[in-house]
């Protein structure tokens, strides 16, 4: 059998252009290209571009297709969207995950309602056959399908706060796209046949679903296409972006920008243990004020018993050291407690009289020099509260680091779009 590993379009783009190129998820992916700091910092000041075709897009449709997601999705898609919790309508998605009847993730993921029937689903590289799986057992003797598109979509996302000015470039009407297109919100379709195909076009007329989400914590946009168009929208982007310093960005940014967003990597930071005591209890249909659940999904029971369940937490460092996240232990008051899910350096951010601050906190002290904090996250067995110091340590080294809320402050995502021009 062989081992090869697959490649997304921009392959060839990617070689092409001195990228250093990676085994990720069944996919031979960019790690970096010149340097993974630059690539992070261009994503919070001016915009980064990442090939993120290796994900995978699955179609959920049929007269039951709400009812399947409402049952193996952990949101509540009645009350899911915005702080009044309206419903997930059309146009709109939301971040949750997908568990087993053990309250371990499958995966995590995002839930797009493209019209009554018709939801997709984006998971990620490797996990579209697994997801789908999944779904279609839980979908017996229920009308509804499940289609898997693993390698027939082209996927790239663009992020930072000029990405809003490079796809107005690009886009027909980018007026009337960027119209009351909020965060966790989508318009258009890349399927030419569907008729939504013609909210979101290129100016060549290229059908796209532009949605307004990503994986930095910034402003941006996750643009699908048909696979044959994926190189030309890539280029087209490049060259729409040079004059706001658009980078083209690999695997190893991408992981640091969302460890400062304090976004989870799936089958790292979640993954086959209980979903539950982590820093993301916004994918969990909450009550508000509450612990307890709004609807009834397939991993609830386990949940509710998960009673001695070990915490996931948040950490920040005090200089750019990381620790090998692969063998670090985690120790308070000269005990070990735990062991060390992610550890990142975040570039963009610095510490000052204790406080965090980015290269884009519009209040940061004057002359703050920021070179970058190590950051991630934790699995340990007791709750411990923020601002509480612990030490990591691995075969080289042992650092102390704080336990946080938060990582990167002022980032842009929640931002109006009509701020970035």
């Amino acid at each position: 059998m062989s081992s090869a590993k697959k490649q997304t379009p921009l392959f060839d783009w990617h070689k092409a252009h001195g990228a250093n190129i990676v085994e990720f998820g069944d996919y031979m992916m960019p790690i970096w290209y010149a340097s993974a700091r630059n690539e992070h910092l261009a994503v919070v000041s001016q915009a980064g571009l990442f090939d993120t075709s290796h994900m995978a897009t699955l179609r959920v449709f049929g007269k039951d297709a709400y009812e399947l997601l409402q049952w193996c999705f952990t949101r509540n898609l009645d009350s899911c969207v915005g702080k009044d919790n309206a419903p997930l309508t059309e146009g709109k998605c939301v971040y949750g995950a997908i568990l087993n009847e053990q309250g371990h993730a499958i995966d995590d993921c995002l839930v797009y309602k493209i019209q009554d029937g018709e939801y997709m689903v984006e998971v990620n590289a490797s996990q579209g056959g697994p997801v789908a799986k999944h779904l279609a057992e839980q979908a017996k003797g229920r009308d509804v399908r499940v289609v898997d598109l693993t390698d027939q979509i082209g996927k790239i996302d663009i992020q930072g706060p000029a990405s809003v000015k490079i796809m107005a470039k690009l886009l027909k009407n980018p007026d009337q796209v960027f119209d009351k297109l909020p965060y966790f919100s989508a318009k258009g379709h890349f399927d030419p046949a569907s008729p939504l195909a013609a909210q979101v076009q290129l100016l060549d007329g290229t059908p796209m679903l532009l949605s307004r989400s990503g994986y930095t914590g910034e402003v941006g946009f996750e643009l699908f296409v048909e696979r044959v168009h994926t190189v030309k929208l890539w280029e087209a982007l490049m060259a729409a972006g040079q004059e706001q310093g658009l980078t083209p960005c690999g695997l190893a940014a991408r992981d640091s920008l969302r460890t400062g967003a304090v976004l989870p990597l799936s089958h790292q930071d979640i993954g086959p243990w209980i979903f539950t005591r982590h820093p993301w209890p916004f994918a969990l249909p909450l009550a508000a004020g509450s612990e307890g659940f709004t609807k009834d999904f397939l991993g609830r029971a386990a949940l509710e018993r998960a009673t001695d369940a070990p915490y996931t937490l948040t950490f920040v460092g005090h200089d750019l050291r990381k620790v090998d996240g692969h063998e670090a232990k985690v120790f308070h008051n000269g005990q070990e407690i735990g062991t060390i899910l992610t550890c990142a350096t975040d570039m963009a951010i610095g510490r000052h009289e204790g406080r965090i601050y980015s290269i884009a906190s519009p209040d940061k002290p004057e002359g703050l020099v920021i070179k970058g904090l190590c950051c991630g996250f934790m699995k340990v067995k007791a709750k411990l509260e923020p601002g509480t110091t612990v030490e990591l340590r691995d075969a080289k080294r042992a650092i102390p680091v704080v336990i946080e809320t938060d990582v990167r402050p002022d980032r842009t995502a929640r931002k109006a779009l009509k701020s970035f021009f």
